[in-house]
Parts: C-alpha cells; sequence; structure tokens
C-alpha cells in the first residue's frame, strides 16, 4: 500500500495570480506529466508551467504529476548530484507552485519509498479516476497504472529527431508511447515531404510551445551595453546515428558561427552549461561566456530580460531535418518584447521573419540578422512582442491541442458507465 504524505508549501510574499475557479460543467479534468522536482531549474520549469498556468487560466481543472521512476533521477544543484533524495526538488516545486497559485496542485511519487508527496498528495486516487485527459509533456515519467486508467493520453514531445530514434531504437520507450492515445510534436514541419525526421510509427499532429503572456511582461531595457544573449547546453546527451545519418546538438551546429563576434563586435554572451564546452576557445573568439542564470524560473526570466535580444544556433539535428522547431525559450525572449537571431530549423515555413524574428542558415545570413536589429531596435522588439501575441499565445496554441487531443474521447460523467460496462457490471 502506497504512503500518502504532504510537503507543505512556503507561503509566497508575491502577487498570486487568481485563476478562474473550474466550471466541472464546461471544464475537463487534466493531469500535466513533467519535469520540476528531478531537475529544479528555472530554465527548464517555464516549460511545463506554461502548460499548467494556460490551462488554469482558460478554466480547466489542472493537476501536475511528477514521478521518481525506479532509478536514482533527483538533481541537487547545491550538491551537484544526482541520486534517490528529492528533498531540494521537493522544496524548489513547493515555491514554484505556491507562487503562480497552483500549491494545491501537484504531487510527487517517490517510487523508491512508494509514497506520495505534494499539495495534493492526498487526493491522487480520486484525480486520476476523475481524470478526463493526461498531457505527458516529453514522455520523461512512466505510466504507472493510476494513469493508464485516464481515457485521453496524449504524448507531447518537444525533442523531436531525438525522441523519434529512441522509439525506433529502444523497446521500452516504444512500448511506454505505445500507451498514449495522441501524438504531438512540436517539430511543425513533420509530416511534410522536406521533414526528414525518422519515422517511428506514430501519428504525430503539430503543436507549439504556449506561453502565458501575462508572465511575461515587456519591459524597458536595462542597460544601453546590453547584450545579444542565450541560454543553451553545449552537449546535454549524446549525438545519434541512424541509418547511416549522424544527428548532433549544438556543439555540433556551432562551429561555423565560432568567429561571429569578430565580425558584430563583443556584444554575444552565451549562458552555457553541459560537457565539453570550450569556454577558453570561445572567451579568446570574443564570445562572453556565463554559468545559466537558472536558479529559478525568475532568475532566468530577468536574465531575458536584462537582455537585449537573443542569438541562439539550434541543435545540428533540428536544422538537418527541416523540422520546423522553435524553442519554448525564444518564444519567452519574443514575449518579453525580445527580438531573435536564430538558426532556421525551417520554422520559417509557417512563422513570419524579417521582422521580430530572424532567421538564419548561414554566417553572413546571421551577421545581417544582428545588424538589421541594431539598426532599428524598436520596431524589432514591437514586432516580437506581436509575434509572440499571434503565434505562442497559450490562449490560442492550447485549445485546439485539447480538442484533438479529447477528439471521440469520454466525458466524466460517462466513465463510470463506460467502467462499469468493461467490468461487466452492466449490460452492453
Amino acid at each position: 500500500m502506497m504512503q500518502k504524505s504532504k510537503v507543505k508549501s512556503q507561503k509566497s510574499k508575491v502577487n498570486i495570480p487568481r485563476f478562474p475557479t473550474p466550471d466541472r460543467a464546461s471544464c475537463l479534468r487534466i493531469v500535466v506529466l513533467g519535469y520540476i522536482v528531478r531537475g529544479p531549474l528555472g530554465g527548464m520549469t517555464w516549460h511545463p508551467l506554461q502548460y499548467l498556468m494556460g490551462l488554469a487560466n482558460l478554466g480547466h481543472d489542472v493537476y501536475f504529476i511528477e514521478d521518481s521512476d525506479d532509478y536514482p533521477s533527483c538533481y541537487d544543484p547545491t550538491r551537484g548530484y544526482m541520486d534517490t533524495d528529492p528533498t531540494y526538488g521537493l522544496k524548489y516545486a513547493a515555491s514554484i507552485f505556491e507562487r503562480v497559485g497552483l500549491g494545491d496542485r501537484w504531487a510527487y511519487y517517490d517510487a523508491h519509498t512508494s509514497s506520495w508527496l505534494g499539495g495534493c498528495a492526498d487526493r491522487i486516487e480520486e484525480i486520476c479516476t476523475t481524470a478526463e485527459l493526461l498531457l505527458n509533456l516529453d514522455g520523461v515519467n512512466p505510466l504507472r497504472p493510476w494513469l493508464l486508467q485516464i481515457p485521453n493520453r496524449a504524448l507531447v514531445e518537444g525533442d523531436s529527431v531525438f525522441t523519434q530514434i529512441r522509439h525506433l531504437t529502444d523497446a521500452y520507450a516504444y512500448e511506454q508511447a505505445r500507451q498514449h492515445t495522441t501524438f504531438f510534436s512540436c517539430a511543425e514541419n513533420i509530416g511534410q515531404s522536406k521533414c526528414t525526421i525518422p519515422d517511428d510509427g506514430f501519428p504525430w499532429q503539430p503543436t507549439r510551445q504556449p506561453i502565458v503572456l501575462d508572465a511575461w511582461s515587456v519591459t524597458p531595457l536595462p542597460d544601453a551595453s546590453a547584450k545579444f544573449t542565450t541560454v543553451m547546453q553545449w552537449e546535454s546527451y549524446p549525438a545519434r546515428e541512424y541509418k547511416g545519418i549522424r544527428y548532433g546538438l549544438k556543439a555540433d551546429a556551432f562551429p561555423p558561427y565560432i568567429d561571429l563576434p569578430k565580425r558584430v563586435g563583443s556584444i554575444l554572451e552565451l549562458a552555457v552549461s553541459g560537457g565539453n564546452t570550450p569556454t577558453e576557445l570561445l572567451a579568446t573568439k570574443g564570445w562572453r561566456v556565463r554559468e545559466p542564470p537558472t536558479q529559478t524560473p525568475w532568475t532566468y526570466q530577468e536574465y531575458i530580460q536584462q537582455s537585449k535580444a537573443e542569438f541562439s544556433i539550434t541543435k545540428d539535428a533540428f536544422a538537418v531535418t527541416y523540422s520546423g522547431v522553435f524553442s519554448e525559450r525564444s518564444a519567452c525572449y519574443l514575449a518579453s518584447g525580445r527580438p531573435v537571431v536564430i538558426q532556421d530549423t525551417g520554422f520559417s515555413n509557417w512563422l513570419p521573419t524579417g521582422a521580430g524574428a530572424i532567421a538564419f542558415s548561414n554566417l553572413e545570413e546571421a551577421i545581417a540578422g544582428i545588424e538589421a536589429i541594431n539598426s532599428r531596435y524598436e520596431f524589432h522588439c514591437q514586432a516580437a512582442r506581436a509575434i509572440a501575441q499571434e503565434y505562442f499565445d497559450a490562449r490560442h496554441v492550447l485549445p485546439p491541442l485539447l480538442e484533438a487531443a479529447m477528439k471521440g474521447g469520454v466525458r466524466s460523467e460517462e466513465r463510470g458507465v463506460r467502467g462499469k460496462r468493461a467490468e461487466g457490471e452492466l449490460p452492453s
């Protein structure tokens, strides 16, 4: 029998958003699976947080669940160590969820102690048996029996190419993916003729990262000497090879741009982490290099807001497959009214570029993009926010995702009949 206990959230001194009270006659009860307790870093936290806040803003009854999985998966940044102890991550999560007004809507299952912790730990059975939709972000949580009883289970992947290759080469990952009823990819060109993402057999539908615009205000540039910045991992995991084709990371895509500061001046800063980062080489080439500001979501957000614009290389795999991926990080720059100069992954196929968002495919185009932003900065700032409003607003992104995920689904008032019929308690 699983033990149930709670970690109390610390009271926040900031203003708490007032989400509308869910109307069970019209809203969905939604469970979101994500990665916060095990990876308590501010930049990564924004990814699931924007789904949760966006769904709550739409009036849905939303809950966050995370699973320890069955191996040492909990990272503690104060110790720089990964083990099975979730103490740091639990305190971090409690603080984050309290601050955004969701302090009683998260839970963590510790498989190592068979216990539930978090703000709604004592309600998990009721939540899962009455939920209508599961949104599994990036497939980084195992689907335990209490999750499989949720009738509509959507897998939403944001690490395109690598996700599909994993399904093609890892039997366990493939079987976990098969437990879902719908499949969504942030590679918006997936399924199109020019997109060469390996086909894993799942019917992927394109989607994009929702941004809660109310959480990303446009602020004046604080310093005239502000830099073009980005937050990145040099090597987050090994590159992959599939059927003779190598799919690389940012480290593989960076060399053609290594001398960029010599062409545009010392205005480029990398907040970079990851193994084998050539820090000294980057510094000698004119790049400013620093640690990522990821202590909390708010330090990460402040870093973006204090930047002049973003300049970023993409993962090699995203570009060579013409995936159409546009990162959540870059969308946050846009929402903050900060222009972006981004290596094209094929996103120029669906996102307007040239004002606010500038795509490049080689060094000369990157230089031209930076110069364009410097020459008409206010124009590009206004265009950046406008793009975020039109293309990434959670109020526009989430409803079609939910509609597709629930297509042919079962509402909660029908589930009791369906379940009893399956058990033979009701006639067919």
